[in-house]
């Protein structure tokens, strides 16, 4: 397995496999990976010769007063992880590789990026569509494969490649969850043990909305006040937002359609935790562009 630190070492490893005319698969992650990130890379290892995995914690996405200090990393571990599972290279450049002195571009996705998350987190939107408009232009993969817990970004990156015509397919992979239900982030590292036990509260909410749907349920005011009563009932729990919306828009909605998605953003201690899940659970997955 290479490690890769500049955009050179990236590209010159991209154009050898390039003239071999191997597929090349892509997994963007920033770090302190867990069985999630594994699962995303198992799926680009099935579909691709060749994979690379980036690990770069990106300022540009973190709004002021989040976590970018703090964010949890382990590059050692993330290596060996990587190395044990079969990935061929590893991309993991210095912010001053990725930004330097004088940077001054910007990409926006417009309106898929302006509800949920965007609405509260100033800016990440922009700089996530920024940093993998940046991968994506280094490693010039022929797939990316992308996890549906960041179901906002997930969308966002689809209409990034196809608008920008960037030419890599986008495969989405369902979110990865402990047996107990928790969804798998690096961020689960900040949560006490009891606050862990609140965090369960998060996938039986929307278990328990996909549930009422099920029984014939489509009022959207009903579903989102039982998820919020169950999340409230909890210690530890405060709610950002609970929200319906469309999948392919990501505008609210009012009643349950076959596009009806349920995500949410609950702080459960000192962690933001995100949550979704399809409230007609027959759907298959996001298709790619």
């Amino acid at each position: 397995m290479e490690v890769l630190r500049t955009n050179d070492e990236m590209s010159k490893w991209r154009e050898e496999r390039y003239r071999k005319g191997q597929i090349v698969g892509f997994v963007p992650t920033m770090g302190y990976l867990h069985r999630g990130h594994l699962a995303l890379m198992e799926e680009a290892l099935r579909r691709a010769d060749e994979v690379v995995v980036s690990i770069f914690v990106n300022p540009t996405q973190f709004s002021p007063g989040e976590d970018l200090d703090q964010y949890p990393r382990d590059l050692e571990q993330d290596l060996k992880l990587c190395r044990d599972l079969g990935v061929q290279a590893i991309f993991a450049p210095e912010v001053e590789e990725m930004y330097p002195s004088g940077f001054q571009t910007r990409v926006q996705v417009e309106h898929l990026s302006q509800n949920l998350c965007g609405l509260y987190r100033t800016g990440h939107f922009s700089g996530v569509a920024l940093v993998v408009t940046k991968l994506f232009g280094a490693i010039r993969p022929h797939l990316a494969v992308l996890g549906e817990k960041d179901f906002q970004q997930l969308v966002v990156i689809k209409r990034l490649s196809k608008d920008l015509n960037l030419g890599v397919e986008i495969v989405a992979h369902p979110i990865v969850r402990e047996p107990d239900g928790l969804a798998m982030s690096s961020r689960n590292k900040y949560l006490s043990e009891e606050e862990r036990s609140s965090a369960l509260s998060l996938s039986r909410a929307l278990l328990a909305a996909r549930n009422m749907v099920t029984e014939g349920e489509r009022r959207v005011d009903v579903l989102v006040a039982r998820a919020k009563e169950m999340i409230e009932a909890e210690p530890h729990t405060r709610i950002q937002y609970v929200q319906v919306v469309d999948e392919e828009t990501m505008t609210d909605i009012d009643e349950v359609t076959p596009k009806a998605v349920m995500a949410m953003a609950v702080f459960v201690g000192q962690a933001r935790l995100i949550d979704n899940m399809r409230l007609s659970p027959s759907l298959p997955c996001l298709s790619s562009p």
